[in-house]
């Protein structure tokens, strides 16, 4: 068996996939992608292409090591967002050839169902108690948003009073069992977050995610220190070496994104890597059905499991939603606020691929917002 075939479609609202077909008909799907850069990722698959074509699909981690390091140039999110569709497909095309879904691949399942959570938005606070409020109505157990809008870096009173409002407006529904995170995207300081994580920490919040960019990781330190409030991040991070400074400041959380650090393979490793450092393990998802579809599965062979971001109904997704691509919704059906175990081969999906066919030849070119200061200034979306 060879791989004969490799394809990759452009489909709203802002996603990109990836099909593999091997020469005994077996196809392969993945979601490599970068949010706003997905026509540089799909170049990408095309120059990665070059070297798949005839290869044996079932060698993943061979393939998945000259992916990722037979250019000498290594890293990003281009190149590791290329590498994590087509590592997907693979594993896609290596359960449905073993009759196997990939967690069996990966050890088996060690729980039967996957908490997840919900967006409720968090950019304008108006709503929050009510999005929330149906959110459980629906069954979730837990939601995430957005800590703020635009934000200063060093921001003001007034700023972390409408942090600890939204946090506040949640929590009072959700009461003390439910959960609620925060999301802080960067958008602040060092200083700034100190001060965010001390205002929010009465609430306890199930986490506070990204309270500084990636680039500003060695004050992670302080930070973790200087709050008992759990640390998540990890979605601008693109490797286990990457992951290693951040556990090793002890952050609670890991985050990484199996469209983004690599696919199943190295998401699995840095699962692993947060395991041996106490850390717990929330793949980003914000992504497609494809995307959450590979998630799941390490989700459910890994032991330091705490909860699964996933899309359906996010704000972004406005003409197309997780399901507008499957052709059976049932895998991304949550019961009391969980994803069931789900048996079948491969990633555990039949993607409708005449509707991606169709989609594909309308395309997209999504880009996210740009955000300004008051003064003019650049700001963090």
């Amino acid at each position: 068996m060879k791989i004969e075939r490799i394809e990759t479609f452009l489909v709203p609202p802002r996603w990109l996939f990836c099909r593999i077909e091997t020469s005994d008909g077996v196809v392969g799907w993945g979601e490599p992608v970068v949010e706003g850069r997905a026509e540089v990722v799909r170049t990408a698959i095309e120059v990665l292409s070059e070297y798949l074509i005839g290869q044996d699909p079932l060698q993943i981690e061979r393939h998945w090591q000259i992916l990722s390091k037979g250019g000498f140039y290594r890293g990003g999110p281009v190149l590791s967002s290329a590498v994590a569709g087509l590592d997907h497909a693979l594993w896609d095309i290596a359960g449905k050839v073993y009759g196997a879904p990939v967690s069996s691949l990966l050890g088996g399942r060690v729980r039967d169902r996957a908490r997840v959570y919900a967006w409720v938005g968090g950019d304008e606070p108006g709503e929050i108690a009510e999005q929330v409020a149906e959110q459980v109505a629906a069954g979730m157990t837990a939601v995430k948003m957005n800590a703020s809008g635009r934000i200063q870096p060093s921001p003001s009173r007034a700023d972390i009073v409408g942090i600890v409002d939204r946090l506040a407006a949640a929590r009072s529904v959700l009461g003390d069992s439910l959960d609620v995170a925060i999301d802080l995207h960067g958008r602040v300081g060092v200083a700034g977050a100190r001060r965010i994580l001390h205002a929010v920490e009465d609430l306890h919040p199930l986490f506070v995610e990204e309270p500084v960019l990636p680039e500003h990781l060695r004050h992670l330190p302080s930070i973790v220190d200087g709050s008992t409030v759990p640390i998540a991040l990890g979605e601008r991070l693109y490797s286990r070496s990457e992951f290693l400074p951040a556990l090793d400041a002890g952050v609670a959380v890991v985050q990484p994104d199996v469209s983004h650090a690599g696919g199943i393979s190295e998401l699995r490793r840095i699962a692993s890597l947060a395991e041996s450092h106490g850390a717990l393990f929330a793949p980003h998802c914000p992504l497609g059905p494809i995307s959450l579809a590979a998630s799941l599965q390490v989700s459910f062979a890994t032991p330091n499991f705490l909860i699964q971001e996933q899309s359906r109904g996010i704000h972004y997704n406005v003409a197309s939603d997780l399901t507008s691509y499957v052709v059976d919704p049932a895998p991304f059906t949550w019961v009391d606020g969980h994803a069931e175990y789900n048996p079948l081969p491969g990633l555990g999906i039949t993607v409708d691929e005449a509707a991606v066919r169709a989609a594909d030849r309308k395309g997209h070119a999504w880009r996210n917002p740009l955000w300004a200061h008051e003064d003019g200034s650049f700001a963090e979306w």
